[in-house]
């Protein structure tokens, strides 16, 4: 009975994913929207993986990963292996148009994340979801080692599931 819930889930998940239009027709905006979200998952699917904490340490964690001086510092971080494409696709997200002031942030803090949000959002939109798991893992280790304190209290056989794939 359970495994037909999650068969269902998977497919409602597909289907949206098929009738997904074309990741050029969407704004920077609405890339980092759909990107926002992605990682939000992604950051609490490898917290709770990996951490036996209480939800509040979960939450204080999570933010860690998912805060715009944090995003900022990533994209910052992955430059270098970013192909030209994905370079194109964070700085189109860096350029949009702010509508909102970030509160408690920096702006450029505040448009770099938005441009790393646009990435994730490309390319989950563009069903690269290989990429995608890449591009996270690497996020995980940036803040990891930026971190020191960001330490897996699961052992080290938990530690590789953040990575595989979900959809």
């Amino acid at each position: 009975m359970e495994e037909n819930k999650l068969i269902g889930n998977l497919e409602i998940f597909n289907k949206i994913c098929d009738t997904a239009n074309s990741p050029y027709l969407y704004s920077p905006a609405q890339l980092a929207y759909a990107g926002d979200a992605v990682f939000e998952l992604l950051v609490r699917s490898y917290v709770l993986d990996n951490y036996d904490i209480s939800v509040n340490q979960l939450h204080r964690l999570t933010v860690k990963f998912v805060k715009a001086k944090a995003q900022a510092y990533i994209v910052s971080q992955l430059t270098d292996l970013l192909t030209e494409e994905e370079k194109k696709i964070v700085k189109r997200g860096r350029n949009a148009k702010v509508t909102s002031s970030p509160k408690n942030v920096e702006f450029m803090d505040y448009r770099y994340a938005t441009g790393f949000e646009a990435l994730l959002g490309y390319l989950f939109l563009n069903k690269n979801i290989e990429r995608l798991m890449y591009i996270f893992q690497k996020a995980i280790e940036i803040i990891a080692e930026k971190d020191g304190k960001i330490e897996n209290n699961r052992g080290k056989e938990s530690g590789n599931r953040s990575t595989e794939k979900r959809c």
